[in-house]
């Protein structure tokens, strides 16, 4: 799944699907697949406790992505609203390409305590 903006400040979910034959000509090949490679900045892992600015059951403010970035949901559900009011559920497994660094943004509603893993990608 993306999230991204478009000119007019509104954020939109894109689905994404990779062709792990094309994103992985000329990487190293195993015997159960390919592996993608991707250069990415430093990675890091986040929590978001089921109390504070987040709280359960509550949409929290909305806002750009900080930067390009893979998140990656490792515990925990939520729900994420884009601008033109769709909503998507996320749980453990979820992966999102963050794009909406400009513009209104996205906003959160969680129903537990979030475990995540961020994959800001380098510049390219």
């Amino acid at each position: 799944m993306r999230i991204y903006a478009t000119p007019d400040g509104k954020s939109h979910f894109a689905d994404v699907v990779v062709n792990l034959q094309q994103a992985c000509a000329g990487v190293f090949v195993t015997t159960i697949g390919r592996l993608a490679s991707l250069a990415v900045a430093p990675v890091w892992f986040g929590r978001i406790p089921a109390t504070g600015v987040l709280r359960f059951g509550g949409w929290g403010p909305w806002h750009p992505a900080p930067r390009r970035q893979f998140v990656v949901r490792l515990q925990g559900e939520s729900e994420v609203e884009v601008s033109d009011g769709e909503v998507r559920r996320q749980g453990p497994g979820s992966i999102v390409l963050a794009e909406d660094t400009s513009g209104r943004g996205h906003r959160n509603r969680k129903s537990s305590e979030v475990r995540q893993l961020y994959m800001p990608l380098e510049d390219e």
